[in-house]
C-alpha cells in the first residue's frame, strides 16, 4: 500500500481552521463524530470524490481514484475539522510509518490548539 499525505486536503483543513471551522472535541470522540458510511455516500453523491478527498490527510495509490478505499484518514464532518479526528490521525499514521501525515496531524493539531 502506497499510502501518502494529500497536500490539498491539508491545506483545506489550514483554512478551515484558520477561518473558526473547527470542533474542539476530547481525543476519543472520533468514534462518534466522525462520519458514517452513508454520510459518505450522500456526500460524494452531492459533491463527487474531488470534494470528498479534500476531507482525507492521505491517499492511496494502490486503489483507484473513484473509490473511498483511494482516501485515508478522514479529519471533519464535511463542514467542520474535528479536533479528535486529527488526534487519531497523528496516532494511526505513527503507528504505520505514514510520517508525511503524522507530522501533518502534528502541525495541523497545534494550529488547532494555538
Amino acid at each position: 500500500m502506497t499510502v501518502h499525505l494529500n497536500r490539498a486536503a491539508l491545506t483545506h483543513a489550514r483554512s478551515l481552521v484558520k477561518a473558526g471551522k473547527v470542533v474542539r472535541d476530547e481525543p476519543g470522540d472520533w468514534s462518534t463524530d466522525a462520519p458514517t458510511a452513508d454520510d459518505e455516500n450522500d456526500f460524494i453523491d452531492d459533491n463527487g470524490y474531488a470534494d470528498y478527498a479534500k476531507w482525507h490527510l492521505g491517499v492511496d495509490d494502490d486503489s483507484p481514484r473513484d473509490t473511498k478505499g483511494h482516501y485515508k484518514f478522514p479529519f471533519g464532518d464535511f463542514a467542520k475539522v474535528h479536533r479528535c479526528g486529527v488526534i487519531a490521525i497523528e496516532s494511526r499514521a505513527a503507528q504505520n510509518d505514514y510520517d508525511d501525515i503524522a507530522k501533518a496531524a502534528k502541525n495541523l493539531l497545534a494550529l488547532i490548539d494555538d
